[in-house]
């Protein structure tokens, strides 16, 4: 347990620095066991809290202002990997990339892969609904996760469990930031090695034929394994970084390609993408085969942002997804309102699937600076809502877009969210003050009914965990919280 405020220093912030929320205190469970008890010992004295992973996060939504830290990167045990049922068991403090690592002597891998993978936790990338470069192809979090042992706020344990034909209560969970409880155990699929893989690099001289190559490569019905597009100004970063990956700093663009599947007819798919790049204006198109060769321009992209700490001391980074067909558009009014406001933005992104991720590397100690900043990604953000688009596509809502709910749902959306969150959690002890501005959450009394499909009571005689009827219901509707 760590109450000094020297201690708590370190958990004031998360990936997204310009957060800072100073814990009560920070306690750090060796077990599910200790976990679960120090959930029930904050329930009976009514104490807030939030549950931590890695400290990854990119939206301040792991920050706990006044309330207990709950840390859960010592619950890192991999139970149990059934190379059969290709499922893993797995703690919530498992490292991304280290479940990967342990399923690969069975010719399987942990598909969603966020660029912190080497650090990120799983029970933060359910929290979140973690994405990542191969989500276009292989889905989200919320597409790999069949169950979880969960503790709610009040103690209850319940089971989640995605093949048991109720309500999606799973589906509710995953990606509820920490407001719904926490969890103590994931049993996630594995996914099999694809036979082959190849990665292609094509560099652009214009960022318009770059976003225009990614809709022509979708229409062609190829689907590749990831599609990403980086900047001029990230891939100046990157290249002049320990992470250089020979990348064409003279590049408007560059797009990052990877097909994968059956060694048969994969040829044909690499020479067709090779085709679509040029037609659309790429320079060149180097295309890897070898691992070696795949993995140094993976690790351009993977490492993006940490590159872009050598600009500034401070970066934000926004995640908003739009229609593909919309990027041209979205990007050249990103680059408008960059050069407005007098910032740099830096982009590099899911292009495959519209996530975009707008970055501005600046020093939050200059207040001019902020205030120009600040006022940039909300017009970038505005512009995204504009052109059809949602908030988050991934890195959720925290603290950094609760002042963009407003203008993407309605009161009585925002509200019903609020009451999905109260079955939950009645008290809103977890993780509160996020992802609902609070002034759409009314006064209720929670609903004591017992559940009866979709979340296993397997602990607890009652408190939330007996109001999960009604969240079935809100979640049957359509509600997300």
């Amino acid at each position: 347990m760590l109450e000094r405020p020297a201690e708590l220093l370190v958990y004031e912030s998360d990936g997204l620095p310009g957060y800072h929320r100073t814990p009560s205190l920070a306690v750090f469970p060796a077990s599910a066991d200790e976990a679960l008890a120090v959930v029930r010992e904050l329930a009976a004295h009514g104490v807030p809290f939030v549950p931590r992973g890695a400290g990854t996060g990119l939206s301040g939504g792991a920050l706990a202002d006044g309330a207990v830290l709950l840390g859960l990167q010592r619950l890192k045990r991999i139970i149990d990997i059934d190379p059969v049922r290709r499922v893993a068991r797995v703690e919530p403090g498992v490292v991304n990339a280290t479940l990967t690592k342990a399923a690969t002597k069975h010719a399987l891998h942990y598909a969603p892969d966020p660029s912190s993978q080497t650090a990120c936790t799983l029970g933060g990338n359910l929290a979140e609904n973690a994405g990542g470069p191969h989500c276009l192809k292989y889905g989200v979090t919320l597409n790999h996760v069949v169950a979880a042992k969960v503790a709610l706020p009040d103690g209850t344990v319940v089971e989640l469990d995605a093949d048991d034909g109720g309500y999606d209560l799973l589906g509710a969970f995953v990606g509820s930031e920490g407001c719904f409880g926490v969890a103590l155990e994931l049993t996630v699929k594995l996914t099999p090695n694809p036979e082959r893989v190849v990665t292609l690099l094509a560099d652009f001289t214009s960022i318009d034929d770059a976003a225009q190559t990614v809709s022509a490569i979708i229409a062609t019905g190829i689907l590749p394994a990831a599609l990403e597009m980086m900047d001029q100004a990230t891939v100046g970063a990157v290249e002049a970084s320990i992470y250089a990956a020979g990348y064409p700093t003279d590049a408007a663009a560059v797009l990052l390609v990877e097909v994968d599947g059956a060694a048969a007819g994969l040829d044909e798919d690499v020479q067709a993408v090779d085709g679509i790049c040029r037609t659309h204006g790429a320079r060149d198109v180097r295309i890897a085969t070898e691992p070696a060769a795949r993995a140094k321009l993976w690790q351009g992209r993977k490492k993006a942002f940490g590159a872009m700490g050598r600009i500034a001391p401070h970066l934000v980074v926004q995640d908003a997804v739009v229609p593909r067909t919309k990027l041209p558009s979205l990007l050249a009014r990103i680059a408008e309102i960059g050069a407005v406001n007098n910032v740099r933005v830096c982009n590099v992104f899911h292009a495959g699937d519209g996530n975009l991720h707008p970055n501005i590397p600046y020093d939050a100690s200059d207040r001019a600076e902020s205030e120009r900043v600040h006022a940039a990604m909300k017009q970038i953000m505005q512009a995204c809502i504009d052109a059809g688009g949602t908030i988050t596509g991934e890195h959720g809502v925290g603290l950094d877009k609760l002042a963009y709910m407003d203008a993407l749902f309605t009161a009585d959306t925002l509200d019903g969210m609020c009451r999905l969150r109260d079955v939950f959690d009645p008290a809103r002890r977890a993780n509160p003050g996020k992802v609902v501005p609070v002034r759409y959450c009314r006064e209720r009394r929670p609903n004591r009914q017992m559940v009866d499909g979709g979340g296993q009571m397997v602990e607890g005689d009652g408190g939330a965990g007996a109001g999960l009827r009604e969240a079935a219901t809100v979640v049957d509707r359509g509600g997300r919280a």
